[in-house]
């Protein structure tokens, strides 16, 4: 109820004259990470589309971080009044080109006719998630809006059929997959209700030069930048510890890094430090 009242408060305020355009942060289910052990079957299981999260409030469509998305009119005008969450996505392996779409405060029409928002969920509504997917097909079969579409959300019988699909999707450029408990109710904040299932790349770089540290990580290192055997060089900056930004890899070694896929310009993405290799 309380965050019912939040939203009516928000939706009321950014209506007033001489309010910026931006709304509240919205309060959102995340994910934690799937692991060994969990019972699959009672989890129902849809692909992890490699999107942007976006959260329909019934007028507009909002960012995670809270911005208006300035989606055209035409695609939006079959949208219900109800709040919906959902990811904004074109097609597999097409992150880039959905991202300068979507950050563009004049839209770009023609590009837009590629996108479509896919619901996985209903905010604030009851029942249990197996209940609000249905209620979401039936929804969207409702609007007839070529720009609404369901996430298609199925079962699995196992950990082995579970990572048959993983290397399904994934072997089509797909990101991963989601798992949401099927008995739910609907929460926000991060919960292992819902979980994402994701392949992890590694590979090695050579250390070139140290980036300085910000913040917490003043007289550290911030970051490393490397180059890989291709000659591509990024910045490597997440996972490690207070002790590895204290005494960094030396300039010259080879680190190992996980990663999820590479953009167009060859660079990992979500590159995050493992170790540094023993030298040969």
């Amino acid at each position: 109820m309380m965050i019912w009242m939040r939203i009516c408060f928000l939706l009321w305020l950014i209506s007033q004259p001489g309010m910026p355009a931006y709304a509240q942060v919205p309060e959102i289910l995340l994910a934690q990470v799937y692991h060994e052990g969990i019972a699959v079957n009672d989890y129902l299981v849809s692909e992890k589309l490699d999107g942007i999260r976006a959260v329909w409030d019934g007028k507009q469509l909002i960012s995670r971080q809270g911005h208006p998305i300035h989606a055209p009119a035409w695609f939006v005008q079959k949208f219900p009044q109800q709040p919906l969450d959902g990811e904004l996505w074109i097609a597999r392996a097409q992150f880039e080109r959905l991202s300068a779409t979507v950050r563009r405060a004049q839209p770009d029409e023609a590009e837009w006719r590629h996108v479509a928002y896919y619901v996985f969920e209903l905010p604030m509504a009851p029942g249990t998630f197996t209940q609000r997917a249905q209620h979401i097909e039936q929804l969207v079969k409702r609007q007839q809006s070529p720009y609404l579409k369901a996430i298609k959300q199925f079962r699995v019988a196992d950990a082995a059929a579970l990572k048959r699909t993983l290397d399904w999707v994934v072997a089509r450029k797909g990101e991963g997959l989601m798992l949401h408990q099927a008995d739910a109710p609907y929460l926000t904040g991060r919960s292992h209700v819902l979980l994402k299932l994701k392949p992890q790349l590694d590979a090695e770089a050579k250390v070139i030069a140290y980036v300085p540290g910000k913040g917490k990580y003043q007289g550290k290192m911030g970051a490393l930048l490397v180059e890989t055997a291709q000659g591509i060089r990024f910045k490597l900056g997440t996972g490690f510890k207070d002790s590895d930004r204290a005494n960094p890899p030396p300039i010259g070694s080879q680190v190992t890094y996980t990663y999820r896929d590479l953009t167009k310009n060859g660079k990992p993405k979500f590159a995050r430090f493992v170790r540094v290799r023993p030298p040969e």
